[in-house]
């Protein structure tokens, strides 16, 4: 292939050994190709560097009026409550939001792998999941304008928050009220592409427990749980030990409310015999009474909304990065 042209998709038909047409169905059709297909077709698009021309790639976006969003566990309130954010940001535009649901990391590829040159969008939010390098070049080639919220990557303007802060905050906050025996919950989430916040989280926690001159004896982390009923169990038996945790630090609110029913079918009273204190501060932990560290969701994905905005009416803006205060909602629970 002569080194003074642009790839063509002859060029990506021949080194993925398929046809024409097959190449312009993955472009534009991608769940019509089989995965082994597919996945020959954009390696070869990735090794050659093809990419639509700037002009065919703006012809084929312009008025398209769609925004896409990647986003795992899109049902979790917290997930919602962003996602209510961001449509409120586009209430008043000519943009539609689509949601792309992420339940494993090869659905991400797959994404990652044909939103960028499939041209449907006008761009793109990215939510709680990372990218790699090749991922982000893929999105910046074929010019698909991309915003992130809750990770981040140098390429891209994002939303963030300090989870090690957070961890900081929880710890603070029950060591003010007197306790000296605190405990840290988390569940893992097995989708290896998201984000893992829980891990700063704690050591936040810790940091500030040492500082304290406070013991964190290994009995107190619970962190492995991968499902309710063992986060109840989890519960259950730290509240019957020898030495109980007076306080326990849920890494979510979702969590907290778990532990919040786990606490009532094991006896044990709240905030009396123990505290907990959630993360996130979504709606229902008001309605329950839940302590909870806020980290203002809705804002998250307005700011990112008008973030992506405002790079579509101009691509060259600087990238920005906003990291939003953290703070501690006292309620009746901690």
């Amino acid at each position: 292939m002569p080194v003074n042209r642009h790839p063509t998709v002859v060029d990506v038909a021949q080194l993925a050994g398929v046809s024409i047409a097959t190449v312009s169905r993955t472009l534009n059709s991608p769940e019509q190709v089989a995965a082994e297909t597919r996945k020959r077709v954009i390696e070869a698009i990735d090794t050659l560097g093809y990419a639509p021309s700037p002009e065919a790639s703006s012809r084929a976006r312009r008025g398209t009026g769609r925004i896409g969003m990647l986003v795992p566990f899109f049902t979790e309130p917290s997930f919602v409550q962003r996602m209510r954010g961001v449509t409120a940001a586009l209430d008043l535009t000519r943009y539609e939001l689509v949601i792309y649901p992420v339940n494993s990391s090869e659905r991400l590829e797959s994404y990652l792998s044909m939103l960028p040159i499939s041209r449907r969008l006008d761009g793109l939010i990215i939510m709680s999941l990372q990218i790699d390098d090749r991922a982000a070049e893929r999105l910046i080639a074929n010019r698909l304008e991309t915003v992130m919220v809750d990770a981040s990557h140098p390429a891209f303007s994002h939303v963030t928050i300090d989870d090690r802060e957070g961890g900081c905050l929880a710890a603070s906050y029950l060591l003010s009220r007197g306790h000296r025996r605190l405990a840290f919950m988390a569940m893992g989430k097995p989708l290896s592409a998201s984000v893992q916040p829980y891990a700063h989280r704690l050591e936040g926690f810790s940091d500030e427990l040492r500082r304290s001159q406070v013991d964190f004896p290994a009995s107190y982390l619970k962190d492995q749980a991968e499902t309710a009923q063992a986060a109840h169990t989890d519960f259950c038996r730290m509240i019957e030990m020898e030495d109980p945790p007076t306080a326990i630090f849920a890494t979510s609110d979702s969590l907290a409310i778990r532990l919040l029913r786990a606490a009532r079918e094991c006896g044990a009273h709240v905030p009396q015999g123990v505290s907990i204190i959630g993360f996130d501060n979504i709606e229902i932990a008001e309605q329950i009474g839940l302590t909870s560290i806020s980290q203002s969701l809705d804002d998250s994905g307005r700011i990112a909304a008008e973030m992506l905005l405002a790079r579509l009416e101009d691509p060259h803006r600087p990238v920005q990065s906003v990291q939003l205060s953290l703070k501690v909602i006292e309620r009746e629970t901690a």
